[in-house]
């Protein structure tokens, strides 16, 4: 089977540390090159590609099969439209796009060229998030009633990412930071019935939201999904709740750091969060209490590149499908809609 000749076109924090990793390490694909429009930064990675100075480069090259949209969240549509449109698969960074709309259309057009499509969400394959699943899953806590997940961090400064701190379509935290959380509820749980948020600014100087509350009603549970910058001290982040039992467990997943740092993702333990992070269960299985901590599971963002793969070589679904990245946009523009509306917003709207 010949190997899927692959393209990046960033090489900011994503493409080096949550793509080109991963890509470079599955034998199933070769890293052809990355778009960088002035520097060469990648290079000093991996001496062997090519550097774009274009899209039009990327487009007119028969030879790629793959494109990773990973450029600002304002450009996703364009590009991937023009990725679709010159034939080629795409893989889209959180959010997706900027609306709803932008995003049927582009799961309308992969479809109409047979193209596969999917929307970049590694953080279904941290090692906290796949442990919360493996309890819910193994039925530790019965039927789940309640359930918050936080995405905490401390950080009064702007990010010197412009593009993150400029007022407009795809900027502010929701759109930076909710894609994560709404999916793993989503994954989760399902769509909800409705949705009510609150957005805030709390930086200095910031002119984009900076936090978010959103709580997602279903017909036998309730879901809250926070974030903010102003967190010192964090709780849990993840914090369920079922009629058997509870599980906390922190947001203790390794593995950005660990790519941070240019370590490569090819050891026999990567992914292994520190034994202290277990998350608490507290349950009663076969009339007896239980209070312990609970094994965590190991993170590995390369599942999603396997998956990719065989997606492309055997026609499988997308390890996340453009249709669950849409749900993700509905969950999003409800929020922006009861944010400014003051009220709770019945799906679907």
């Amino acid at each position: 089977m010949p190997v899927i000749k692959t393209v990046i076109l960033s090489f900011g924090m994503s493409g080096r540390v949550f793509h080109a990793p991963f890509i470079e390490l599955n034998p199933a694909f070769e890293l052809v090159g990355i778009w960088e429009r002035t520097h060469s930064a990648s290079l000093e990675f991996y001496p062997h590609i090519k550097i774009y100075r274009s899209l039009d480069e990327i487009l007119n090259d028969p030879s790629i099969e793959l494109v990773i949209v990973n450029t600002p969240i304002n450009t996703h549509y364009e590009y991937t439209k023009k990725v679709l449109i010159a034939g080629k698969h795409a893989v889209v960074e959180k959010a997706f796009t900027t609306t709803v709309e932008e995003a049927i259309e582009l799961d309308e057009l992969a479809i109409s060229k047979n193209l596969q499509l999917s929307v970049f969400q590694n953080r279904r394959w941290d090692s906290d998030f796949t442990t919360v699943k493996k309890i819910i899953k193994d039925g530790w806590l019965g039927d789940i009633v309640e359930a918050e997940i936080h995405f905490d961090r401390f950080k009064t400064s702007l990010s010197p990412k412009l593009h993150k701190e400029i007022a407009g379509p795809g900027a502010g935290i929701l759109n930076d930071l909710g894609p994560h959380l709404i999916d793993q509820a989503l994954h989760l749980f399902g769509m909800p019935l409705a949705v009510y948020a609150e957005l805030r600014i709390t930086r200095p100087h910031s002119v984009v939201d900076d936090y978010f509350e959103l709580l997602l009603t279903y017909s036998d549970k309730v879901v809250r999904l926070k974030a903010g910058y102003m967190v010192r001290e964090p709780i849990p982040s993840y914090v369920i709740h079922g009629n058997k039992g509870s599980f906390l467990k922190s947001r203790a997943d390794i593995q950005e750091t660990a790519l941070l740092a240019n370590q490569k993702p090819n050891v026999s333990n990567w992914g292994r969060e520190p034994k202290e992070e277990e998350g608490l269960l507290h349950t009663e299985k076969d009339g007896i209490v239980i209070r312990q901590k609970m094994p965590t599971e190991l993170g590995n963002y390369a599942k999603y590149y396997a998956l990719v793969e065989k997606a492309i070589r055997e026609k499988t679904d997308m390890p996340v499908t453009a249709k669950e990245g849409i749900n993700v946009m509905r969950i999003i523009e409800s929020a922006l809609k009861s944010h400014t509306l003051k009220k709770q917003i019945l799906l679907p709207y």
